[in-house]
C-alpha cells in the first residue's frame, strides 16, 4: 500500500514538470522577440552659404547704350548708339554702408550728323556709395569723366557725372548688376556755350580677387 502511494506521489510531481518541459521545447512559452532597428533617416546637406562681404577688389567689362542731348545738334533725333568697356575698383564693407572707388573706360558708336561728331571714347573715376543688402548691393555714385570726341566738334571734354546702380553677388567671386549715369559736359570741345549732356545705361559682369 505505502509503495503504491509513493507512486502515485512521483507520478503527480513528474507530470506537471513533463508538461512544463514539453511546452518549452515545443515552443509553447513565447520567446522575446527582438524589434528590427530603425532605418536610418537620410539629412540633406547643410546649403553652403555664400559670403556677403563686399569688401575686396574687383574688375569686369560693361555693355549698354548711351544717348546725347545738346541744343547744339540739330539731329532730328538725339544721337545715340552703343557702349562698351572694361572697369576696376576696390569695395569696402563697413557693415550697413559700403565705400567704393572705380575707374571704367569705354567707347562708343555714338555719332551726331550736324554738327558731324564722333564720340570715341569716355573715361570715369567714380566714388560709390552702397547699402550691404545681403547677396544686393544699391548704391548711388559720382565722379569726373572725360569724352574724347573728333570730327567738327574735335578734342577732349572734361565733365562731371551721377547715377545709381544695382550689383548681386552671384557666387563669391562674381558680381552682376546694371548702372545708370547722368553726364554733363559744358563748352564741349573748347566751343563756348556749347552744353552737351550725357545718358548711359549698362549691364555689368565683374570678377573679385
Amino acid at each position: 500500500m505505502k509503495t503504491t502511494l509513493k507512486i502515485a506521489r512521483t507520478s503527480m510531481l513528474a507530470a506537471p514538470l513533463a508538461f512544463a518541459t514539453g511546452m518549452a521545447s515545443a515552443g509553447g512559452m513565447s520567446e522575446p522577440i527582438a524589434a528590427p532597428a530603425p532605418a536610418p533617416i537620410p539629412v540633406a546637406p547643410a546649403p553652403v552659404a555664400i559670403g556677403t562681404d563686399w569688401t575686396g577688389f574687383y574688375a569686369g567689362g560693361q555693355l549698354g547704350y548711351g544717348q546725347l542731348d545738346s541744343d547744339a545738334i540739330t539731329d532730328s533725333d538725339d544721337p545715340s548708339g552703343a557702349i562698351y568697356g572694361v572697369h576696376a575698383g576696390y569695395n569696402y564693407d563697413l557693415g550697413s554702408i559700403v565705400l567704393g572707388g572705380e575707374l571704367d573706360f569705354d567707347l562708343t558708336s555714338i555719332e551726331a550728323d550736324a554738327p558731324a561728331t564722333e564720340v570715341d571714347s569716355v573715361a570715369r573715376a567714380k566714388a560709390k556709395l552702397g547699402y550691404d543688402a545681403g547677396l544686393f548691393m544699391p548704391y548711388v555714385t559720382a565722379g569726373v569723366a572725360r569724352v574724347d570726341t573728333t570730327d567738327a566738334l574735335d578734342g577732349q571734354t572734361d565733365g562731371g557725372f551721377a547715377g545709381l546702380g544695382l550689383s548681386y553677388l552671384l557666387s563669391d567671386t562674381v558680381i552682376v548688376g546694371g548702372e545708370v549715369l547722368q553726364h554733363q559736359f559744358e563748352d564741349f570741345a573748347d566751343n563756348d556755350g556749347v552744353d552737351v549732356d550725357a545718358t548711359t545705361l549698362s549691364l555689368r559682369a565683374s570678377f573679385r580677387f
